[in-house]
């Protein structure tokens, strides 16, 4: 049978169970109950035991209700039995509530990324489709970028001995080039939230307190973590001296070599250490009058979630300002080190199914996959139908996709 449990009896439930995500937590309902959904935690017991159980968010559409289990339900969904007893049991329960489907996209990775070929190689995992769709659930059309309500294709980190040489290495250099400009990373706190705002203001479409909201909610129980990357411009006026004064001398190498050659490699040589030492140079300035003001510069942040064994950055930014710096390569390097000793994995979030140079979020990409992740395809989006009549007026009426294609 289908009953609504507690929020304890779930948690505990919920926690020790492999499918379990922050997603499916109270804060997360919490979190989008400011979005206008309700929400319940049910359980399907048999015996007395819990074989399966969800957080369920409910919300209202035309003259109707739906559910969803972000991530999905919490059970063994390569048992046919019991995934078949349990729908059942989830069709009768919401059917007497009135609702016309429930959204599921489990955390079931189907596939992982050959990063020789760029296609994914499937697991015994990918049965769960048939499954599914012999339990009579609609598999929707797998997206291809974000189209989604949550990511398909995830970038997943385990931290045990993760290190500098875990990355690839334009990522590994792009970090040491990070460390030479004197960037830092601060965990800080609420006072804080606005400095992050400027930086992820405009990477989704939520309302204007989400991030305020989710920070205030996952920081009750110690759940989230923020991250700044700030300058220290003593350090970075130290190392540009030290560059510079290097680069100097290898300038007037060259400058020496010119007198007795002209060939073009050498010219074009003691130019690109002309523009080098340039650079250099305004580096000390800038490093200089940062010192003399005594002032702070942040330049990228992160919320972190924190659940079980795993982190997840859920959302970051920088400041295109200060693009040479490569704050955002930092930033992941610097929090995964941070977690490395009392976490076993760290979850980059999304990226998209398109790989090729021509898709819209190819820097995306290539930049988590400078990390080295493990890169997973999740099993989709489904929807279990409850009453196939109402689903499919809301399908011809366009109210499912104004509902979710956003």
């Amino acid at each position: 049978m289908i009953k609504e449990i507690s929020n304890e009896e779930f948690k505990n439930y919920a926690y020790n169970n492999p499918l379990g995500n922050f997603h499916q937590t109270l804060e997360y309902a919490l979190l989008k109950a400011e979005d206008g959904y309700d929400y319940e935690f049910i359980a399907y017991i048999e015996n007395n035991t819990i074989l399966g159980a969800s957080l369920i968010l409910t919300k209202k559409i035309g003259n109707t209700y739906y559910g969803y289990a972000p991530r999905g339900f919490i059970l063994d969904y390569s048992n046919t039995y019991l995934l078949r007893n349990f729908t059942n049991e989830v069709k009768e329960y919401y059917k007497q509530k009135g609702y016309a489907f429930i959204k599921i996209n489990p955390e079931i990775a189907i596939g992982s990324l050959n990063k020789k070929t760029l296609n994914m190689d499937y697991n015994v995992n990918y049965s769960i489709v048939n499954n599914l769709i012999n339990t009579r659930y609609k598999k929707l059309k797998n997206n291809m970028y974000f189209e989604s309500l949550l990511p398909r294709i995830n970038t997943i980190i385990p931290l045990n001995n993760f290190n500098i040489y875990s990355l690839e290495k334009n990522c590994r250099n792009k970090v040491r080039k990070a460390l030479r400009k004197g960037l830092v990373l601060e965990k800080s706190d609420y006072t804080k939230l606005d400095i992050i705002f400027n930086f992820i203001k405009n990477k989704r479409i939520v309302n204007d307190y989400y991030y305020n909201d989710l920070y205030n909610i996952f920081s009750k129980n110690d759940n989230i973590d923020l991250f700044l990357v700030k300058i220290d411009y003593k350090t970075f006026l130290i190392n540009s001296q030290n560059s510079y004064n290097e680069e100097l001398k290898k300038n007037n190498y060259l400058s020496e070599e010119l007198t007795y050659s002209n060939q073009n490699d050498l010219i074009n040589k003691k130019m690109s250490s002309d523009k080098v030492l340039l650079a250099y140079k305004n580096d000390i300035a800038e490093a200089s009058k940062y010192i003399n003001e005594n002032k702070d510069v942040y330049i990228a942040g992160a919320l972190v979630i924190k659940y079980q064994n795993r982190i997840t950055i859920e959302i970051s930014g920088y400041d295109k300002d200060y693009k040479r710096f490569v704050p955002n390569y930092f930033l992941y390097y610097a929090i995964l080190d941070y977690y490395k000793n009392n976490y076993n994995y760290a979850d980059l979030n999304g990226i998209t199914a398109d790989m090729s140079k021509n898709s819209p979020y190819y820097g995306l990409n290539q930049f988590k996959l400078g990390f080295n992740p493990k890169v997973y395809e999740y099993i989709g989006e489904f929807d279990l139908i409850i009453n196939e009549q109402v689903y499919n007026n809301l399908l011809k009426n366009g109210l499912l996709a104004k509902e979710f294609n956003k």
